[in-house]
């Protein structure tokens, strides 16, 4: 709202009003404002919740330092939505697709939290939101945002045209002055292709998994492409899920991968950048940085009340909808792939879930006695069973999460 402001106050020569052309300038507003509505009015929320005694329900799994966090308020998602959609809504261009797309997706997925919390604080139903509930949810909001990232107009890619030799193909071009330059010629593509890590000049087209079709496979690769948007919401959606199960872990560790997004973002945003890194260009998505950096605000705001020992859990509110935002982005500025580097603490967490309780039914199928990977599951009890402060777990989990964002960034270069 305040970029239709400053623009119109622009026209009329309003000092210092041009500043907001700048999508820096509009990213740091965004950035501090939402510490600003975390750290400020994070307090008011979680008092508010203490009155409506919201309190986390503890099971006894004998962990160190566990029942100590029986009630303490939960549904602090609120914190981190709020401190996302408003700065949003200040500072960025609102008639942008991207914007809205980001936003449509961190209400239906905070909705869909916040319903799971609400069932298991207000009606004392422990299990919370049916398992199927929440994959309908999953799945409705990744048909929505295939369905615009494929379908939409307004969302185009382009990239380099390379000759047979590999070289980069240019054109002429007139400039303001007259006079005449070669610059690389940019062709827009189709969204159904997808940067490869590791590899240069080198792009995946969903439309290949249906190369066996022939001359049909054109006409049907939508229904891959959003199948993908699909598998890719709900894993990274429930994986930060799973993260979200020690004090400042999932925030953390969302704010890091949100980063590195944002680093993507500007870079595939500017048509310099995007030629001197050979990557893709994406018209109109550097207004998805200042979302993320929304959300990395939102994210490390809530660490303030969220950090050892936790004032306040994020509950399926903010967990649910942190993973299902960092996949949507990811799928907009087509680095999809690098998701299992980038989120690789996400990954790692369902894998040991899902390898805990597939080798408990084997085992117990074959020797009538289940047998476990781990001391326990998700990985970050393992080491809470092993011993290790909760406290010292997180921060060597933040380590981890840094040093697999500078892996997914140096694979700009590393192909």
């Amino acid at each position: 709202m305040l970029y239709y402001l400053f623009t119109y106050l622009d026209t009329i020569d309003f000092p210092g009003a041009g500043v907001f052309q700048y999508v820096t300038f509009r990213t740091a507003m965004a950035v501090f404002t939402s510490l600003i509505i975390s750290m400020a009015f994070g307090g008011r929320i979680i008092n508010y919740l203490r009155k409506l005694q919201v309190g986390e329900t503890v099971r006894d799994l004998g962990l160190e330092g566990q029942m100590q966090k029986q009630g303490t308020p939960t549904m602090g998602g609120l914190i981190i939505l709020s401190a996302i959609v408003i700065p949003t809504l200040l500072f960025a261009k609102l008639h942008n697709t991207y914007i809205w797309l980001m936003l449509i997706s961190t209400v239906w997925l905070g909705a869909i939290g916040f319903a799971d919390d609400y069932i298991k604080v207000f009606k004392k139903d422990k299990k919370g939101l049916a398992g199927k509930f929440k994959i309908v949810g999953q799945v409705g909001i990744g048909i929505i945002a295939g369905a615009i990232l494929f379908f939409n107009g307004e969302i185009t890619i382009k990239h380099k045209v390379f000759n047979a030799d590999g070289a980069a193909i240019t054109e002429q071009v007139a400039n303001d002055d007259g006079t005449i330059s070669q610059k690389t010629k940019w062709v827009e593509t189709d969204m159904t292709k997808t940067t490869i890590p590791f590899f240069k000049n080198n792009e995946f087209d969903y439309r290949s998994l249906l190369s066996w079709a022939g001359e049909t496979a054109a006409s049907w690769t939508w229904l891959i492409y959003i199948l993908v948007v699909i598998v890719v919401v709900t894993a990274v959606s429930n994986g930060a899920n799973m993260t979200d199960g020690l004090d400042g872990l999932a925030g953390g560790t969302s704010a890091i991968a949100g980063l590195a997004l944002a680093i993507f973002a500007y870079l595939s945003s500017n048509i310099i950048f995007s030629d001197f890194l050979n990557i893709m260009f994406i018209p109109n998505s550097e207004e998805l940085v200042i979302f993320m950096g929304a959300f990395v605000g939102a994210c490390i705001g809530f660490l303030w009340y969220n950090s050892y020992p936790a004032q306040v859990f994020m509950g399926d509110t903010g967990s649910l909808a942190i993973g299902g935002i960092i996949a949507v982005f990811a799928l907009a500025i087509k680095k999809e792939l690098l998701i299992p580097i980038f989120c690789g603490v996400f990954l790692v967490e369902n894998l040991s879930v899902m390898l805990q309780v597939g080798y408990f039914k084997y085992t117990k199928g074959k020797y009538g006695e289940g047998r476990r990977i781990f001391l326990m599951a998700p990985l970050h009890h393992h080491f809470q069973k092993k011993g290790i402060h909760e406290s010292k777990i997180v921060s060597r989990f933040w380590i981890v999460g840094i040093m697999l964002a500078v892996i997914s960034i140096i694979t700009l270069k590393l192909r």
